[in-house]
């Protein structure tokens, strides 16, 4: 007698919320890229180009960035405190390095990085953070008002759990938006709100279309919950302006929204006439404190630093309640604690070398240099774009990424539907087949209907960018003519 073995966990029983989520920067067009990269490894020359460019996602090292000496010295010591036993020590580490650690290790539980911290993360490591943004912003911080995090991922993930209740639960986001947001709202049963950023006014944000959006949500029994603001965007590498940070504060005040402010790319700016300002001290220079809830997060996997294996970041909570912080802090105590590395190099981010200290040329000239680079290297990829038949992208203020406008023939969009695709994600992946260059498809972070863009990275080593503009150019002149209409 035989038996049919069925599947222990069938996909038909598991979390249909986890089934509906999607991340397209780790989609289907960055899984055929690593099927292409075995089959160069395993067949050289087996295709049109040698080597996968991966401009999908925002991972600077990977992409051959270094990291910035003082911050991976501090680490090195921490990580191996006897270093700081030897005499050679003083031959290989800066002088401050070597300082930074030992206070760094007085913090720590049993002096060592594989010890548990508190769950908040280390208070003496909070204390260096709060430091740094008081110094930004002219503002005092609370260290106990500061949660390290893995990455400024799992804080978004832990204050959505805290405010979704349910699928009338809604938060405002962004379109185009970074989709760990509407791929967490989905996870926590929340209902993703869409309020669209106007590309033709540079990715703007337009309190108008707020509004409308606040509008169409409580007509269709939503409770909006929280708005999320990305700034200097991603995708789209805005910068937003005080006076439109302003108009957004007031409008989370008269609506009683949570300002949810993801500022991960605050180091990254390259245009002269805008600056970073973060909405902590928008708030502090002109409400009070009880006034507005706000949630902060900050990474160390973006900025000038790109530490993302390292796994570190932290959120900043201001206006919240004492019963509900406590609500917070029983949620993070379920992880126990976030990484301690990547709570050090938070610390570091926020505090780095001062003025007369050993590491602050070093330091400074390194940072400049890879913010200068990233900047040169956006405006070469923007004009690249712009000089291609249909297509439009918008000057990138800040951040790291591109995202260019692509007027598809109806043709393509045809071909696109034929086979059973959306069309910039068609357009991607003949990119990738054609070329070994990797690039997100629009469709995956939202878009106005009927419009057709693709995300692009500024992160390439620089040297590359002439032969990736190259190679972009000629397969982009080669799809229009295949599908002129």
């Amino acid at each position: 007698m035989s038996f049919i073995k069925t599947p222990a966990v069938p996909v038909e029983s598991i979390n249909p919320k986890v089934k509906d989520c999607e991340y397209a920067v780790r989609g289907e067009i960055f899984n055929h890229a690593q099927r292409l990269q075995e089959e160069l490894e395993k067949n050289p020359g087996s295709r049109p180009f040698d080597e996968i460019i991966y401009y999908n996602l925002g991972n600077p090292q990977a992409l051959g960035q270094k990291p910035i000496t003082f911050f991976r010295q501090v680490l090195a010591l921490c990580e191996y405190p006897a270093l700081l036993d030897s005499d050679e020590t003083h031959k290989l580490f800066s002088s401050d390095a070597i300082s930074r650690a030992k206070k760094i290790l007085s913090t720590l539980t049993g002096k060592s990085t594989g010890a548990y911290s508190h769950s908040k993360g280390v208070k003496g490591l909070r204390e260096m953070i709060a430091d740094g943004i008081a110094l930004r912003d002219g503002y005092p911080a609370n260290p106990e008002d500061i949660f390290l995090t893995d990455g400024a991922s799992a804080a978004v993930h832990m204050i959505l759990q805290l405010l979704i209740r349910s699928e009338n639960d809604g938060i405002l986001c962004p379109i185009p938006q970074y989709p760990l947001y509407s791929a967490a709202i989905t996870l926590h049963g929340g209902t993703l709100v869409p309020y669209y950023l106007s590309e033709a006014n540079n990715w703007g944000l337009e309190v108008f279309e707020l509004k409308g959006r606040l509008d169409w949500a409580r007509e269709n029994g939503i409770s909006v919950k929280a708005m999320v603001v990305i700034n200097p965007g991603n995708p789209t590498g805005q910068v937003l302006s005080e006076s439109n940070q302003q108009e957004i504060v007031e409008l989370c005040r008269k609506e009683g929204l949570v300002l949810l402010a993801d500022e991960v790319y605050q180091d990254n700016v390259y245009v002269k006439d805008k600056k970073f300002i973060s909405f902590k001290r928008i708030i502090r220079s002109g409400y009070r404190e009880d006034e507005i809830s706000m949630v902060s997060f900050q990474s160390i996997s973006k900025g000038y630093y790109g530490e993302c294996g390292k796994r570190g970041g932290y959120m900043e909570l201001c206006g919240f309640r004492e019963d509900v912080k406590d609500q917070i802090y029983k949620v993070a105590s379920v992880n126990l604690c976030s990484n301690t590395s990547g709570q050090i190099l938070a610390s570091l981010i926020m505090n780095p070398p001062k003025p007369g200290e050993e590491s602050h040329k070093l330091f400074f000239s390194e940072k400049e240099a890879i913010l200068s680079s990233l900047g040169r290297r956006a405006k070469a990829l923007e004009d690249a774009f712009n000089s291609m038949e249909g297509v439009s992208c918008q000057k990138a203020e800040g951040a790291m990424y591109l995202f260019p406008r692509i007027k598809l023939p109806n043709k393509a969009i045809e071909a696109a539907k034929k086979a059973s695709m959306v069309p910039d994600a068609f357009y991607a992946l003949r990119l990738l087949d054609a070329t070994g260059l990797v690039l997100v498809p629009g469709s995956g972070f939202g878009q106005v209907p009927g419009t057709w863009h693709v995300r692009t990275t500024i992160l390439p080593d620089e040297s590359k960018i002439p032969a990736i503009v190259s190679r972009l150019k000629a397969f982009h002149e080669s799809f229009m003519s295949e599908f002129q209409d």
